[in-house]
């Protein structure tokens, strides 16, 4: 029963027009944060392998529990292209 209820667990990054939205469901636990495009902050932690930070707007959400350690540098990379570009 606890194996089938973390099966689900993950993160999603959304960018949805002037929002990026961060969902982080644990547990069967849904956590959801909106960030204004133009005012959110992509940051690694204390070092290139460390989760990533996003904040903004008074709220902060760390994410990249998912990956591997060395590749996310290249999510907070990828992540930050796309609110530039978008």
């Amino acid at each position: 029963m606890v194996y089938a209820r973390h099966a689900a667990d993950g993160e999603h990054i959304l960018l949805q027009g002037q929002r990026l939205v961060v969902e982080l469901e644990h547990a069967g636990r849904l956590e959801r944060a909106e960030f204004n495009r133009d005012w959110v902050r992509v940051e690694p932690g204390a070092d290139d392998r460390s989760l990533i930070e996003v904040s903004g707007q008074g709220r902060r959400v760390i994410v990249g529990r998912y990956v591997r350690p060395e590749l996310r540098p290249v999510l907070a990379r990828e992540i930050r292209r796309a609110l530039r570009e978008a």
